[in-house]
């Protein structure tokens, strides 16, 4: 396989990236000055030795070179966040987008996607048991499943209850959803604003 050939695949295996998009990229690249292809590598190669994921919610942050070496997010890390209230997300985007609106000060768990059909592989791509630990050692006071009104979504917000009730037999904290102001079908990560924080505070 030829170089050009070879990096439209390694494009084409990015999320929502086609053939015809990859070779865009590839072809883009190709009329770059090397100062620039050199800025992209070293971004790629920062981004590779420099992010680490929290080891609470699975939030990338950066851990820098000149700071105090830590496992925690600037969420998870922040004494001025509400500790009692718990956000799932499917992804780090979602996260991004809720934490845009302003209206949520608690903290979050990113669950790393969702299960289509309940399949096996399905479930194990999935952070169900880093969830169980999460959830066991801390005292919330609400749990907040925040995924995506789509069949995937709706499955595995199934499971996350499921979850939860194998975790403590009888919660004595709520468990919320968001309100409809996503439409059905829609995702977190494009919704506006304004609809999200309708549906954060429509939640129950």
């Amino acid at each position: 396989m030829d170089s050009i050939n070879k990096l439209i695949e390694i494009f084409r295996r990015f999320p929502t990236v086609g053939s015809r998009t990859a070779g865009r990229f590839v072809y883009y690249l190709m009329k770059l000055p090397k100062n620039k292809i050199d800025e992209l590598l070293e971004a790629i190669v920062e981004l590779r030795n420099e992010i680490r994921l929290c080891q609470m919610c699975f939030n990338p942050y950066e851990a820098g070179r000149d700071t105090i070496p830590t496992e925690l997010c600037t969420i998870c890390s922040d004494t001025r966040r509400n500790k009692n209230l718990l956000c799932i997300v499917e992804k780090e985007n979602d996260l991004l987008s809720i934490e845009n609106t302003g209206k949520f000060n608690g903290l979050y768990f990113i669950l790393g996607g969702t299960v289509a059909t309940m399949r096996k592989e399905d479930l194990n791509n999935l952070r169900i048991e880093e969830f169980k630990k999460r959830i066991s050692n801390n005292n919330f006071s609400e749990i907040i499943i925040a995924l995506n009104p789509t069949p995937e979504g709706k499955a595995t917000s199934v499971l996350v209850e499921a979850t939860i009730k194998e975790v403590f037999l009888t919660p004595t904290f709520k468990i919320t959803h968001l309100a409809r102001g996503i439409p059905v079908g829609g995702e977190l990560e494009y919704a506006d604003e304004e609809t999200l924080e309708s549906a954060l505070e429509g939640r129950k």
